[in-house]
């Protein structure tokens, strides 16, 4: 029965039908077939989403939205110009950076190529870098927001799996900084043969100038990290601290909002929220069901009778996510599938946090590969450009994050010296 309904599954998938109706169209017909009562649907989609730690999702959207529509992303990318804009590949590493501040806030990939893109793509043109560079570059360098801490994809990760947020969260800084030298090599290298440079000198003025107007910006990371890392702050505690700090910089230090603009932003949070949501509530009768069925006992049996490897275990898994990425949405693929993978690779015995991370930085590489990466969509409303123009810039970038993600994968200690430095 359970491989028709995958079959079926898979079927509906590919002829569009929204992932959160496959869901829960999957299961309750086979709760009908199996002749259980079908308040075992509802107590799923209830029980799901029943979770404190949830509502840190729609606090870190609308954190994230308010910074990226006032004007502390220019502030930030002023500051960070100002610091790196006279090194070789100075605009670049300036993106890169402003990409892992900017994604310590939000937590949103889509977010971060919307907020910095309008400002530092026209800039990149203008110092010399090619639009196939340029696009890549800003599509790419989103997806570094999935992987810092805060990020949405690990607090779904830990519904899913009962994993504590706050190691995902701080387990995520490293990787996160790895995937950034990566391609911050690249873009150095790439300035260097193109003969790319800044033509500016340093001001030590400018730097203090902006460093001032950026400190209120900078004080949103900071928010997070010093409340939920000092033992102050739940996650979910933080995300609405950081909703009202960003609120307040945005109206009456900065002024570069107004409340009208507040409840416009927080109209589009709560649609995002509440589809979210719908998912993450089907999700939850889907889990039953594949609970109920033994999915997860039969998938561990079949790694001993394959005598796998941990490391043919990682591979697989890394293969099956970066191809899963290019067709599905990251909050989709991970409630979808943590429950089918993560018993692959509990049984090679890979750490449950160190596999949260190598789950999130492969959908991260799906957010910028074709054919359906969002960031791919939101470069091309943006830019005004095909998706065909952009897809040809991100390889070399593709490349950047592969190489980040192996080490991350083969690498446990990336991954998991934090966490253990905070709470072992």
């Amino acid at each position: 029965m359970l491989a028709t309904l995958g079959i079926g599954a898979f079927a509906l998938l590919f002829l569009g039908v929204p992932i959160w109706i496959i869901f829960l169209l999957m299961a309750t017909v086979a709760v009908y077939l199996s002749g259980v009562s079908m308040e075992v649907v509802v107590q799923g989609l209830t029980g799901t989403i029943n979770k404190l730690v949830l509502l840190a999702i729609p606090g870190f959207i609308f954190a994230g939205g308010v910074m990226g529509r006032g004007g502390m992303a220019k502030r930030l990318i002023n500051w960070l110009s100002a610091l790196l804009g006279r090194v070789p590949g100075g605009l670049p590493l300036t993106t890169i950076g402003g990409a892992e501040v900017f994604g310590a806030i939000s937590g949103s990939s889509a977010a971060t190529v919307a907020g910095l893109g309008r400002i530092l793509y026209p800039a990149l043109r203008n110092n010399r870098y090619s639009e196939r560079f340029s696009l890549g570059l800003i599509t790419s360098c989103g997806a570094i927001a999935m992987i810092l801490p805060p990020s949405i994809t690990m607090i779904l990760f830990a519904v899913m799996t009962n994993a504590s947020v706050g190691r995902l969260f701080i387990a995520g800084i490293i990787p996160g900084l790895v995937i950034g030298v990566c391609v911050a090599i690249y873009c150095i290298v790439h300035s260097h043969r193109h003969g790319i440079t800044s033509g500016r000198t340093w001001s030590l003025r400018e730097i203090l100038r902006t460093t001032r107007e950026v400190s209120w910006t900078l004080g949103a990371p900071a928010l997070i990290f010093i409340g939920i890392y000092g033992g102050y702050m739940t996650p979910t505690e933080a995300a609405m601290a950081v909703s009202v700090y960003a609120v307040f910089v945005s109206i009456y230090v900065y002024g570069d909002l107004n409340w009208r603009d507040i409840w416009d932003i927080t109209r589009e949070t709560s649609m995002l929220s509440a589809k979210i949501f719908v998912i993450i509530a089907a999700a939850g009768v889907y889990s039953w069901l594949l609970a109920a069925e033994g999915v997860p006992g039969k998938i561990g049996g079949l790694i001993d009778a394959w005598n796998l490897s941990p490391i043919e275990v990682l591979l697989i898994i890394n293969l099956l996510l970066l191809i899963i990425g290019m067709f599905m949405d990251p909050n989709s693929a991970i409630l979808l599938f943590t429950p089918l993978l993560w018993p692959m690779a509990e049984q090679a015995g890979v750490d449950l946090i160190h596999f949260g991370i190598i789950f999130t930085v492969n959908l991260a590489v799906g957010m910028f590969t074709p054919p359906f990466g969002l960031n791919i969509f939101v470069a091309c409303s943006i830019f005004n450009v095909s998706s065909t123009r952009i897809t040809r810039g991100i390889i070399p970038f593709f490349l950047c994050y592969l190489l980040g993600l192996m080490l991350i994968t083969y690498i446990p200690a990336l991954s998991l010296t934090l966490p253990r430095l905070l709470w072992d």
